[in-house]
């Protein structure tokens, strides 16, 4: 067994919870049935012996931060292979260039059918967690945190926001029924562009309906975040305000209703969000986590 990798933990160690785990299990169902429908691996059957056997290394090609090692054994499983892993790291540890992340023995057929399904998982989630670490590391020393929002492909949100959580990141509400957010468009749609009463309005339902969830509000100016602070929301989300219109937020936040978190958002980048976070906000939400990040670079090394 290669002697593991001392890696630098970058925050404490993510759950891949229940939810991950069914998530993880259909789409692994759904990626090897797209590939082997009731046919099978085709190349592998005309070219491949039954009987032949391997290791085979995941490598990393490129630095970041690795997030989908529970996945291996789901694949096997499903392709009902015997296949054993040797797996030295966990998700949320920091790789180098040729860092080996897991060593695979069983049948060639096995794992030659399973290999796209497997890298197809594992690039994705690892350069999720891997970009989630770059923005975390940009705002180290400042009491900020990263956010990712709902911003996910259909039937992946589990995973992605679990890769977020591997690169030090933290999850927003998971959907739309565990976290009310009154945005622009809710407003709007009131035909009542006051945010005062939007957040009254949300406050008494959750309270006639005995939920308690936090009630945040989006703002897109100075005035309306008076507005809503009147009614004393746990967070307001300030769309698209420059450096200096956050710091404005955060003192009028500090003087109206110090209670309230405050969460930056909008086209923020690597380049702007450390200048973002010094403003004094809580949370910076960033779509580009789950809907942008460049896969991490990762690929099957075989011994011959």
């Amino acid at each position: 067994m290669q002697p593991e990798k001392k890696i630098r933990k970058i925050f404490m160690r993510p759950l891949f919870d229940q939810d991950s785990t069914n998530t993880a299990i259909t789409l692994a169902r759904m990626s090897l049935n797209e590939d082997l429908r009731d046919v099978g691996d085709v190349t592998c059957l005309a070219t491949i012996p039954a009987d032949l056997q391997a290791t085979v290394r995941i490598v990393s090609r490129e630095s970041g931060v690795v997030s989908g090692l529970p996945l291996i054994p789901i694949v096997f499983h499903e392709l009902s292979s015997d296949v054993s892993a040797i797996v030295p790291l966990n998700d949320g540890d920091r790789i180098d260039r040729g860092t080996v992340l897991a060593s695979l023995t069983g049948s060639v057929r096995a794992l030659l059918t399973g290999e796209r399904t497997i890298l197809n998982f594992m690039t994705h989630l690892s350069g999720i967690a891997s970009r989630t670490a770059q923005f975390v590391d940009a705002i180290a020393g400042t009491k900020a945190c990263i956010l990712d929002t709902r911003k996910t492909l259909p039937g992946y949100r589990a995973l992605q926001k679990y890769a977020v959580r591997c690169g030090g990141g933290t999850n927003h509400r998971m959907g739309l029924y565990d976290g009310v957010l009154i945005k622009d468009n809710h407003l709007a749609a009131r035909g009542d562009s006051a945010c005062a009463s939007a957040v009254a309005d949300a406050r008494r339902f959750m309270v006639n309906s005995g939920r308690n969830t936090s009630i945040e509000i989006e703002v897109d100016t100075l005035e309306q975040l008076l507005d809503a602070l009147k009614e004393k929301p746990e967070i307001v989300l300030l769309d698209n305000m420059s450096p200096p219109q956050l710091r404005q937020a955060v003192a009028l936040r500090d003087e109206n209703c110090p209670t309230t978190l405050l969460e930056a958002s909008g086209g923020i980048t690597l380049h702007t969000v450390r200048s973002i976070a010094e403003t004094g906000v809580e949370r910076i939400s960033i779509g580009g986590l789950t809907h942008s990040s460049p896969a991490l670079d990762l690929g099957f090394d075989w011994p011959w």
